[in-house]
């Protein structure tokens, strides 16, 4: 009974969130980004993108200082919401709560970190 109960949790608690992968970047090919989309009571969603072998963005080229995260909402709306801080290639992960639900991320390599608009190169982008 308990194992059911258990299965039942999981199940109720990942069925909430969709997961997706980020195309492969034509800039940055050995990276393995994905991005996790939760909802998280009323109308607040949390996102969580883990990027695995994101080379250094000053590799780039031209070199950038910043790998900026770019939501889009469902009405259409772009916004900063932060970068990566990465400590090493071989994983960094961003992590947020918003309230509205993303419909699209995208990541760009820039050289400011508070833009308003993504004006850099285009590393990859998915839609939910």
């Amino acid at each position: 009974m308990k194992t059911l109960l258990f299965i039942g949790a999981v199940f109720i608690l990942t069925s909430c969130s969709s997961t997706v992968k980020f195309p492969v970047s034509q800039l940055v090919p050995a990276a393995d980004i994905s991005a996790k989309v939760q909802k998280q009571g009323g109308t607040n969603y949390l996102v969580v993108i883990t990027a695995n072998n994101l080379a250094s963005s000053e590799r780039l080229s031209p070199p950038r200082k910043y790998y900026i995260i770019w939501v889009v909402s469902e009405s259409g709306a772009t916004r900063n919401v932060g970068h990566f801080r990465q400590k090493n290639a071989i994983q960094t992960e961003y992590k947020a709560s918003f309230p509205y639900k993303p419909a699209e991320v995208f990541i760009t390599a820039e050289d400011e970190e508070a833009l308003c608009q993504p004006t850099g190169i285009e590393i990859s982008r998915v839609k939910f």
